[in-house]
């Protein structure tokens, strides 16, 4: 499964090199090729505008990998800073901090992250603040937890006896102890931003047309699902193949770096 995962991801990584390197329309419409099957001029067919499928796939995925990098990014420097902040002074600092995290928790994720992308509206740069405002909570219980455990080690207890400072203590000697278990987290991580950027747009909150974006493509193909069964089936399989490698690269990370990961 650990080499399957790896096929997939560097496919799609491969996917979209090519697709920028052979400059593919995915706006071009041809009104004679709406809805029309797999053939030699159109390897996967054409969407209900008779744009290429192949074509916004790749730039599909491309808009994919940007939103989970850049998000994923955001997210796990708030959530990091956030929780080692917490864990290290502890106190009334801890409890203020993880009450709001508290409150982010009390509700479903992407419940949250519908009602501010609802709030600042359609877009690319609006739904990727709208799933960082929702998606470092995660982190910081992670790394609030962690940095509990690493505060009072005998290294840490050393380092500040000796006079080191906070900002010396924390990304010298309790950081560095944090980078396998944050480097697990954010490949989860991945493959829920991509599912929550496919929900959003599927919703008409996140990519707007005509940009291409996989879960808009899937509420297009929904509509024509019994006249053009390989429009919905291409985009589904592909999103599915996606997520599962991502999830299967975490898994083989988990086992690989012994972590165990927080729930």
């Amino acid at each position: 499964m650990k080499k399957f995962a790896l096929f997939i991801l560097v496919f799609w990584v491969c996917a979209v090199l090519f697709g920028r390197l052979l400059q593919l329309n995915p706006d071009l419409i041809d009104l004679n090729a709406i809805l029309n099957g797999p053939n030699a001029h159109l390897w996967l067919g054409a969407d209900d505008l008779g744009r290429s499928i192949l074509a916004r796939l790749l730039r599909g995925v491309e808009v994919s990998f940007l939103v989970a990098i850049t998000v994923t990014a955001v997210t796990m420097l708030i959530g990091v800073l956030v929780g080692v902040v917490a864990g290290f002074y502890g106190g009334k600092t801890d409890r203020v901090l993880m009450q709001v995290t508290d409150i982010f928790l009390a509700f479903p994720g992407i419940l949250l992250a519908i009602a501010f992308a609802a709030v600042l509206g359609p877009g690319l740069g609006n739904l990727m603040i709208a799933l960082c405002i929702t998606g470092w909570v995660g982190y910081a219980r992670l790394t609030r937890g962690q940095t509990l455990g690493l505060r009072n080690r005998q290294h840490v207890l050393a380092a500040e006896s000796l006079g080191a400072s906070v900002p010396r203590l924390i990304f010298k000697h309790i950081l560095p102890l944090l980078v396998s278990v944050l480097v697990v987290e954010a490949t989860y991580s991945l493959a829920s931003v991509m599912i929550a950027e496919a929900s959003l747009s599927f919703l008409g909150l996140g990519i707007q047309a005509p940009n291409a974006s996989w879960g808009a493509m899937l509420r297009d193909a929904v509509r024509y699902m019994l006249v053009a069964p390989h429009y919905v089936l291409i985009v589904g399989l592909s999103l599915m193949s996606l997520i599962l490698a991502i999830n299967l690269g975490g898994d083989y990370l988990r086992d690989a770096l012994d972590v165990k990961k927080d729930n």
